[in-house]
């Protein structure tokens, strides 16, 4: 069986840390702890998993604090974390069994990632990343914000989760970071100038977002899912700009980068149900429920855009045109993938009272 050392980095993560390391359980054989400066218990909370704590002065820099983590570490693979994710139940056993028929050949293991779930508990929104990699490759984090972990060789893609609980107030730090970066003179990546622009977008700085994705889209260099995401990120500053032409144009961009994804077809659909143009709103949710999405794909993914919502926005759309058997159809459909959502009940009782 393979040996596996846990490298994290923390500050002032009192609130879910004990969550994170219980979690891992017949996973760690060992779990080296990297504090950037933290003031409250995160260390003694820390100190009852492990002994192997570790300070490193904060240089607003990610991956130098991921990197002197990774080169704590002494088993045959490392396994990373942030504070705020944990591994469920059925996860934590999927990994036990992962770790006791992988072998030396494998460089790398990618993992789901789940940032977000429904009401019911569906994932809502979800990636992929690299979590378990060799040692002896010596694989290096790159970024000194939204840092990626380069890998390269033999990569297994596996069925686990990882569940991100976000439990800290939202701040501003990594935009500061950028700023300070931007005034420094400094030349972005690409990675930067799309990583930059989501900071921007985040905070409500539309025109200056849209600005740093042109600039990155201009280059020519970045990842395909990147591209097609700056495109519809491009199209949604418009939209909360009221620029609803512009807003079309930049989506419709992506379709120079590979076919249509589910959320370009959904937003699209949006858009022409808005403008009263059912049967054009209904050629595109149809689209995007044909289009479903693919587990092994490393960028962004909301299964709902290819399940209940463009079910639910065909029944809208069928039942405007007075088709209220097809809009009936959508509806349960929908409802099979979301069974509590209310708009879904409220429809169903709708047709119910209508048609009985």
């Amino acid at each position: 069986m393979i040996t596996i050392s846990l490298c994290m980095i923390v500050r002032n993560e009192e609130e879910g840390l004990a969550n994170c390391l219980s979690s891992v359980k017949g996973i760690a054989d060992e779990i080296v702890i990297v504090d950037t400066g933290s003031t409250d218990r995160t260390k003694e909370i820390a100190a009852q998993f492990t002994d192997r704590i570790f300070d490193f002065e904060w240089i607003d820099d990610f991956s130098a604090a991921r990197n002197y983590a990774f080169s704590q570490a002494t088993k045959k693979y490392i396994l990373w974390l942030d504070a705020d994710d944990r591994i469920a139940e059925k996860d934590r056993q999927l990994f036990i069994k992962l770790k006791k028929k992988l072998t030396m050949d494998v460089d790398s293991v990618s993992m789901h990632y789940y940032l977000a779930f429904d009401e019911a508990g569906n994932v809502s929104s979800s990636l992929r990343r690299n979590r378990l990699v060799r040692r002896d490759r010596n694989f290096q984090w790159i970024g000194a914000v939204h840092e990626y972990l380069a890998v390269s060789g033999n990569i297994q893609n596996s069925d686990i989760g990882i569940t991100h609980s976000k439990n800290k107030v939202y701040t501003d730090r990594n935009l500061q970071i950028y700023l300070k970066r931007e005034q420094s003179g400094e030349t972005f990546t690409p990675r930067d100038l799309y990583y930059f622009a989501n900071e921007l977008r985040d905070h409500s700085q539309f025109r200056k977002a849209i600005l740093y994705y042109e600039k990155f889209l201009k280059g020519k260099q970045g990842w395909i899912e990147d591209n097609i995401q700056a495109c519809m990120r491009i199209g949604d500053c418009y939209g909360r700009l009221g620029q609803r032409e512009k807003q079309v144009e930049a989506m419709c961009r992506s379709l120079s980068y590979d076919k249509p994804r589910a959320e370009f077809c959904c937003a699209l659909g949006g858009y022409f149900l808005e403008e009263k143009h059912y049967e054009t709103a209904i050629f595109w949710f149809t689209v995007a429920v044909e289009q479903g999405h693919d587990k092994n794909n490393l960028g962004l993914v909301n299964p709902f855009h290819s399940t209940w919502l463009p079910h639910l926005q065909l029944c809208l759309c069928y039942d405007r045109l007075g088709q209220h058997e097809k809009a009936y159809e959508h509806n349960e459909k929908a409802l099979s993938y979301y069974p509590n959502h209310p708009s879904m009940l409220y429809n169903k009782k709708y047709f119910q009272d209508l048609f009985g």
